[in-house]
């Protein structure tokens, strides 16, 4: 094969993160949301796939955290199958299996039949033929009331931002001598030009130029994957639905917990207008233009099966929830699309305050004073909308943490470790959750510290640090003399021991 990167990006590799909205927590709560029958999450051994893996670091985590669990994960780059790889056998995690596939060879592979298939950051940025071959795979390899992740770039969010894109890539092409990172620079110096000369397309679409302004904050890794590939489609919901359809897959839930609460998406009237839409996938498609949506986080279902509301009240009641930041440090402000939402303290407070003790379920919060007076619907909505901003998530039964310790920490002691060198991977996996935390390398540093046994833990980072010459960056300037260094690592020491140590013991990293 003359050209194994079908035209998509390989120069420069795909950033180290973790989906949350991959994990079997996150996708049972949001199909619960909606009536949806999670039961195919319930498998055992839950079979998981995940096409187009990149890194792998998500359904490392996942495997970690769900030693029942059988996942296969496929990425063509061979690059991320051999850090994956390696990343599991250090961790020795014995129920992941990479594979250097493309999706042709992973179709035709001796594989099981999947209770999941997952895909995150694929299925716009790779040809026609290829996604023929993803709905192949789900239609050969799914089960009957099987699940499907999938998120892709969306009209009409995406709109303005499209010719952007074109001239990136053009201009990109033009300078094909030249590494890729310089070709992005060079594509961003020009349109930076462009809108200092007042280029007609910045005057007719003014969130252009605050687009051109985040751009330019990513990581060239990043905008390579994003915004090089050779191939890149922006979809209307109605048509991945359709598309879809062909593998005989439903359109379930959306993956974004948000999503699931009206009042922070839409109008009165927006509501009223979408509700007068009896097709489901045009009225997915009408609430993106309501939202002005420009990526979506989708499940789709092998035979769709819905529970009774008596069944789904049941279910949600006993689902668990766990804090994701620590208490001291709740936001009761979040952005949706209707804006910058205030939440209520008299609501959110007693909530964040009952789950600071541990982990709870909606039925046990129900029971709590002074909860139990607010009422199934107004902390169940709490609970979402905490979860869609990051500072609360679904979380494993006790004894299914218990199980999931051990391999989470084998796992967190190898990234530990590789925060002696590389920034690249910012999560922990908690056992707790069974998912991804997001953890930056000095606190990882800090708690690898104290794991050792050391006294002098600004110093032991400090220690990593100097040796390989790296200072600390402080509201954009370099920390120079070691006494400055050292300062700032007992300030960050002190938060991390007051707040980020006992978030982590919490979710059981530390």
């Amino acid at each position: 094969m003359s050209d194994w990167t079908s035209g998509y990006v390989a120069e420069l590799e795909y950033a180290q993160g973790v989906y949350r909205e991959m994990g079997p927590g996150m996708l049972r709560l949001n199909l619960l949301l909606q009536q949806a029958d999670p039961s195919a999450l319930t498998s055992t051994p839950l079979r998981y796939a995940e096409l187009g893996c990149g890194h792998g670091l998500t359904a490392t985590m996942i495997a970690a955290s769900h030693p029942g669990a059988e996942v296969h994960a496929t990425d063509f780059n061979p690059a991320h199958v051999a850090g994956a790889r390696k990343l599991a056998a250090q961790a020795n995690l014995k129920n992941i299996q990479f594979y250097e596939h493309s999706f042709a060879e992973f179709l035709a592979a001796d594989l099981p039949m999947f209770d999941v298939v997952a895909l995150h950051g694929v299925y716009s940025w790779i040809s026609a033929e290829n996604r023929a071959l993803i709905r192949d795979f789900l239609y050969a390899k799914l089960k009957p009331g099987g699940l499907c992740y999938i998120s892709y770039n969306v009209l009409p969010g995406w709109a303005p931002a499209m010719p952007m894109r074109k001239l990136m890539i053009e201009l990109g092409e033009g300078n094909r001598a030249q590494p890729m990172g310089a070709r992005i620079d060079g594509a961003l110096d020009f349109l930076g030009q462009m809108q200092k000369a007042n280029a007609g397309y910045f005057k007719a679409n003014p969130m252009a130029a605050n687009r051109l302004e985040g751009i330019q904050k990513h990581s060239r890794n990043y905008l390579a994957h994003e915004y090089m590939n050779r191939d890149w489609t922006l979809f209307y919901h109605c048509d991945v639905a359709r598309e879809l359809a062909g593998a005989k897959l439903t359109f379930a839930a959306s993956a974004h917990a948000g999503d699931h609460v009206d009042i922070v998406n839409l109008t009165v009237d927006q509501q009223q207008l979408l509700a007068s839409v009896t097709d489901p996938a045009v009225r997915e498609t009408v609430r993106d233009f309501m939202v002005n949506q420009q990526f979506r986080r989708d499940i789709f279902a092998k035979g769709l099966l819905r529970l009774s509301a008596q069944e789904q009240v049941q279910a949600l009641a006993n689902t668990r929830f766990a804090l994701t930041v620590p208490r001291s440090s709740l936001a009761l402000k979040a952005g949706f699309p209707v804006g910058e939402v205030n939440l209520q303290a008299d609501v959110y407070e007693p909530v964040a305050d009952a789950l600071a003790e541990k982990p709870k379920s909606v039925a046990e919060l129900l029971a709590a004073e002074p909860l139990k007076a607010m009422g199934y619907q107004k902390i169940l909505q709490a609970l979402v909308i905490l979860t869609s901003s990051g500072q609360a998530a679904p979380a494993l039964d006790d004894k299914a943490a218990r199980e999931a310790k051990p391999h989470c920490d084998r796992l967190n002691a190898v990234l530990m470790e590789r925060a002696r060198t590389s920034a690249d991977i910012a999560y922990l996996v908690s056992p707790v959750i069974g998912s991804g935390v997001q953890v930056d390398r000095f606190s990882q540093l800090m708690l690898l510290a104290r794991k050792l046994g050391q006294k002098d833990i600004a110093g032991f980072v400090w220690s990593v640090l100097s040796a390989q010459n790296q200072r600390i960056l402080k509201e954009g300037k370099t920390l120079e003399t070691p006494e400055e260094n050292l300062a700032e690592l007992k300030a960050r020491e002190a938060d991390f021991t007051a707040k980020t140590l006992p978030l982590l013991a919490y979710l059981g990293i530390a």
